[in-house]
């Protein structure tokens, strides 16, 4: 591998990690907004998931994971923006499952309507967030005009 091809690869995983970072941040972010938003609405201020160690843990896991998925789909996939199109709408609605029945089990305690309908909107802040991220690692990186 040359020198430029090594510089190239190392510049775009930094890239890739920036733009990944700084999207975990975005999210967190707006899941920070999300969980005040539902305290206010009534959802118990220590409710475990909404609480910033598990909404912020669990942002970075659907991000990564969430990326890993596309760089798989984008590697493997015939028609990978079809793939994508189709794949990404049914795996947030999918997210919303394990809400679903946190809320029709109340296994955690102190579960409400509030407090899913902010765990729901989390899934959905983080995806709306993470996907522009993903679309902008996929870019390739233009290469600096002299």
């Amino acid at each position: 591998m040359s020198t430029a091809t090594r510089t190239a690869t190392h510049s775009g995983i930094g890239r890739t990690a920036l733009i990944l970072i700084a999207a975990i941040i975005v999210a967190v972010a707006l899941n920070a907004l999300i969980a005040t938003a539902a305290v206010a609405s009534g959802a118990s201020a220590q409710y475990g998931p909404l609480l910033p160690p598990a909404y912020a843990s669990m942002t970075i896991v659907g991000v990564v994971a969430g990326w890993l998925g596309w760089r798989t789909i984008r590697a493997r996939a015939r028609n990978p923006r079809r793939t994508l199109a189709v794949l990404v709408p049914v795996v947030g609605v999918l997210s919303f499952v394990p809400d679903v029945v946190l809320l029709v089990t109340g296994f955690v305690p102190g579960t409400t309507p509030a407090a899913v309908l902010a765990l729901m909107a989390m899934h959905v802040a983080t995806i709306a967030v993470a996907v522009p991220s993903y679309i902008l690692t996929s870019r390739p990186q233009q290469a600096a005009s002299a």
